[in-house]
């Protein structure tokens, strides 16, 4: 058998020989950090010199707006901004303190033998989960008061409703979630931890405080943190039901003044101290609950005890006394006549009020039921059946010669908006989320920079920014269904960047190092090895966050997009006296959308990760 002679190697032509070496030389000098950080410093300053000197922006800036008394309405508004951002914080603590009351009963209630409260937690968290927030708004404030009688409205419009019923919105909603967080959280603790707590003689209350929800707690801070910042930003709503909180202080400034660039900018850089401010709170308190040996203990984790000491301190206290009037422990391990009897007398006093709460519970929740079943029968649905067509596509297919889109608008436009936000942000997030990764900062910083601003700042601002200011750099007109689309893109791609980022770190360091020592680049290496692996684990996510930004076009209404919120809207204001029926109807067509995705990203996630026992309380 003849033998295979090699033929002469291959000879690149010289022109690219030399470009390939001028590569490699361009290469090494972008790894020196002194180079990158330089290149970063001229590209800042060319910005802002390109946009601050020679860009005819058509408009003239005047930031004295923003600290100086304006002569006209003889105010300033810079304090009008911070009077919204005073109110701002009194409605995020309010609502976070109440959420976080009432997400930790339903976390409890969802994992309870006791059939009532977990189906009732179920669909608690269900309902609100899968429906917008700005739809809950709207029905807090139009139609909930319309079931009161005439008396009971009066007392409440009385009383500063708009705040209440925002605050009253907000908490339900940011609860629904962290209920999720928090029943995440119980179940990843040991199902033994709780039978060794009830072994060693404590009841129920007893390891609930002292085992179950420290623990669980410690493990949840991070995600909980989330649904902090989130329910900050979410506060931006409440200025749809006229609360003058920061976002509705800033359009107030821009329409007295005109000067919309100065307010937003202003209110932007509130929103992304306070961002900043919330989460390193929220780092102190996951220092503190970290177990660290007393030798790695850094500043950080000291500064985080002693900023945490009084509220301890206060805890203890507070926990100490009740606990002992609830179960007061046994000064000997021998009971005479009279203390074993009232032992006895005690813990058959727990299992009747048990069985009181238990049938008190289910009382009330029939109770409810039959409300709204008679409610919900004697609303006037001939008003919804005559515009159900309108909800679900407006005009389409009659549509007129000046229509947008053939007429389309409602349900149908609120689909399309989050379709196309979810595809085109995909690819924005793989991009953005590998830059991230990247040890270079020419990559790195510009990447994060992106995220930490997208993601500190609320939805309606970035609608705001893209519906006032982007077609002042392009030079063009943008119909409102594309700003509200193009705005709804850019705020999804920094989640998704995030994503992105946590399903390739959860690919072991290995694999890459392995695929390294085979010849293979960097690109090759994440396209066939690391990517197919991380997208695995970020499918789930991925239809969580679709869930989400198709719950968050109904923020489009603010600018007028046609979509089912606004329609819902229009709807309302012609009809005056049928906002139960609208919003009900509007309210159930975006639970069926969000919980048909919702139980699709379940499946996904039980087929991708491992299962788990469930912890029953």
């Amino acid at each position: 058998m003849p033998f295979l002679v090699p033929g002469p190697p291959r000879v690149l032509p010289v022109w690219l020989q030399n470009l390939r070496k001028r590569i490699v030389i361009v290469k090494r000098w972008l790894e020196k950090t002194w180079v990158q950080i330089l290149l970063l410093t001229v590209f800042a300053g060319g910005l802002i010199f390109y946009f601050g000197w020679v860009f005819n922006f058509g408009y003239k800036f005047d930031w004295s707006v923003l600290y100086t008394v304006n002569p006209t309405y003889h105010q300033n508004f810079g304090l009008s901004l911070l009077k919204g951002l005073r109110l701002t914080l009194y409605i995020t603590l309010v609502s976070s303190a109440a959420a976080l009351v009432l997400g930790t009963l339903l976390g409890l209630g969802r994992l309870s033998n006791f059939k009532p409260v977990h189906w009732f937690s179920t669909i608690f968290v269900e309902f609100f989960r899968n429906t917008p927030l700005l739809i809950q708004l709207f029905f807090w404030y139009f139609a909930f008061p319309m079931a009161l009688s005439e008396g009971a409205r009066q007392w409440l419009f009385n009383r500063n409703f708009e705040l209440w019923s925002a605050t009253f919105g907000l908490s339900i909603y940011t609860s629904s979630f962290m209920a999720e967080v928090i029943r995440a959280g119980l179940q990843s603790i040991p199902k033994g931890l709780l039978e060794a707590a009830y072994s060693s003689g404590l009841n129920y209350f007893q390891a609930l405080r002292t085992i179950i929800l420290p623990l669980a707690f410690r493990a949840i801070i991070p995600p909980l943190g989330s649904e902090f910042l989130n329910n900050m930003k979410n506060s931006s709503l409440a200025m749809v039901v006229g609360v003058a909180e920061l976002t509705w202080a800033s359009q107030q400034v821009e329409s007295l003044t005109f000067k919309g660039f100065e307010a937003t900018t202003g209110a932007t850089l509130l929103y992304l101290a306070l961002s900043l401010i919330i989460s390193a709170i929220l780092n102190m308190v996951n220092l503190r609950l970290q177990m660290v040996a007393p030798e790695e203990r850094t500043f950080g984790y000291r500064l985080a005890d002693l900023l945490f000491w009084p509220f301890e301190k206060s805890w203890a206290l507070l926990a100490h006394p009740v606990g002992w009037f609830l179960s007061r422990p046994p000064r000997s391990l021998r009971y005479s006549p009279l203390q074993a009897a009232l032992r006895q007398v005690r813990h058959w006093l727990r299992r009747v009020l048990g069985l009181l709460m238990r049938g008190a519970f289910l009382a009330a929740s029939l109770y409810v039921l039959y409300a709204m079943g008679r409610g919900l029968i004697g609303l006037n649905w001939e008003v919804i059946r005559d515009n159900f067509l309108t909800l679900l596509v407006w005009r389409f297919p009659s549509s007129g010669p000046d229509d947008f889109m053939w007429g389309l608008g409602g349900l149908s436009f609120s689909v399309l908006m989050a379709l196309i936000a979810i595809t085109v942000s995909f690819f924005i997030g793989m991009v953005i989320g590998l830059a991230r990764m990247a040890t270079n900062r020419l990559l790195r910083l510009p990447a994060l920079l992106y995220i930490e601003i997208i993601r500190g700042t609320p939805l309606i601002m970035v609608i705001f920014w893209v519906y006032f200011f982007l077609p002042i750099f392009v030079h063009t007109y943008l119909d409102v269904f594309w700003s509200a689309t193009i705005a709804l893109t850019v705020f999804t791609g920094a989640y998704l960047a995030e994503i992105v980022r946590g399903g390739i770190q959860n690919v072991p360091r290995g694999q890459f190092e392995a695929a390294m020592s085979t010849g293979l680049n960097y690109f090759q290496i994440m396209r066939r090895i690391i990517l197919p692996q991380a997208l695995k684990q970020m499918i789930p996510a991925i239809v969580g966050q679709f869930i989400a930004i198709f719950k968050d076009t109904s923020l489009a209404y603010v600018i007028g997009v046609l979509e089912l919120t606004f329609v819902a809207q229009g709807l309302n204001n012609r009809l005056m006296v049928y906002p139960f029926e609208i919003y009900t109807t509007v309210a159930f067509l975006y639970f069926i959308c969000c919980y048909s995705m919702s139980l699709v990203a379940r499946r996904l996630e039980r087929r991708l990760t491992p299962e788990r026992v469930r912890l029953q309380l």
